[in-house]
């Protein structure tokens, strides 16, 4: 597929009322509207066939219907975010080959070209079942900061590993000046058949250490392509501060 034809995708938005740093977020009010479906409207400014919300809540499913966003009622169980979007699939019934995008439901800001960007970058490489995104590192905090996940890629722009340590270690000056830090950043493009595949997957011993999913891929042997964009998208929302910037940023 050509770069210039983009593939046809669908948005998923995992939504659980249960956040224990800020309660109740995907329904925090921005500006006259819950935060999922800010989300959900930011979304559907991409190139997205379809942008669906998927939750375990009548309450977010009750706020999706008030302002005609699609919304499925998942189960509770749900260990992770991608076994969600599995379900999804499944209730669907989707094609073995259909490309789903995964946009958190903290991620009101998240620009639409980073979304086509994911769907672009796995309709381009068939061997891979996942794509997600980096961006270069340019603060040494960042690259020692355990909530900052960074990836390290081989030759084909497919990750070899996700960490929160600094990868690669720089041993010396020299090496430091030949290798760019990369920030992973939690957007990713599945195929509806890896996500079936996925929930069958036992929990990998580096993914329970670091506590990053993406690593039960990597461990079974699935390829995640990575596409390296220019700079990352305001960060999402965690906390109350976060919250309330952006709430500034919407002018809401």
């Amino acid at each position: 597929m050509s770069d210039h034809q983009t593939p046809d995708f669908l948005v998923v938005i995992p939504a659980r009322l249960g956040s224990t740093r800020l309660p109740r977020k995907p329904l925090a009010d921005i500006g006259g509207k819950p935060m999922v479906v800010r989300v959900a409207e930011r979304a559907k400014q991409s190139l997205a066939q379809s942008v669906v919300v998927a939750t375990d809540s009548p309450e977010i499913e009750a706020a999706c219907n008030a302002h005609r966003i699609e919304c499925l009622l998942t189960s509770p169980d749900h260990p992770t975010g991608t076994d969600r979007l599995a379900e999804v699939a499944r209730l669907l019934k989707l094609p073995a080959n259909t490309l789903l995008v995964n946009v958190q439901g903290d991620e009101p800001l998240m620009p639409p070209d980073l979304i086509n960007q994911v769907a672009q970058i796995l309709a381009n490489n068939p061997q891979c079942a996942i794509s997600t995104i980096a961006v270069p590192i340019t603060e040494k905090s960042e690259i020692d900061n355990p909530n900052v996940v960074k990836v390290a890629l081989n030759h084909a722009n497919e990750a070899m590993y996700f960490s929160r340590a600094p990868i690669p270690f720089m041993r010396d000056a020299q090496s430091a000046q030949k290798i760019e830090h990369l920030r992973h950043l939690g957007i990713y493009a599945y195929r509806a058949d890896f996500l079936q595949a996925y929930t069958t997957l036992e929990p990998a011993p580096p993914e329970q250490a670091e506590a990053l999913e993406q690593l039960r891929a990597l461990w079974n042997g699935y390829r995640i392509a990575v596409h390296i964009a220019l700079e990352a998208p305001p960060a999402g929302v965690d906390t109350p501060e976060d919250l309330e910037r952006v709430r500034r940023l919407l002018g809401a």
